[in-house]
């Protein structure tokens, strides 16, 4: 099973952010994050509507196929 928990290093020193499931020993891979990755971006703004006028459906969309009479 893999787990992931956010931690911070400083010192020589790992904090981890939350404690890990299991208190055995098992073996673990750390991950040095640069700075600039590490900073979450907020995300883009959509505007509602944008695909308006873009999806086209058939009006028989819900009817049965042809091909899968056979399993009806």
């Amino acid at each position: 099973m893999l787990t992931t928990i956010k931690g911070t290093y400083e010192n020589g020193q790992i904090t981890l952010a939350e404690k890990p499931i299991s208190t055995q020993k098992m073996n673990v891979i750390v991950t040095f994050l640069e700075e600039e990755i590490a900073k979450s971006t907020p995300p883009k703004t959509r505007k509602a509507g944008g695909l308006s006028g873009k999806v086209w459906m058939s009006d028989d969309f819900n009817e049965s196929l042809e091909d899968l009479k056979d399993y009806m």
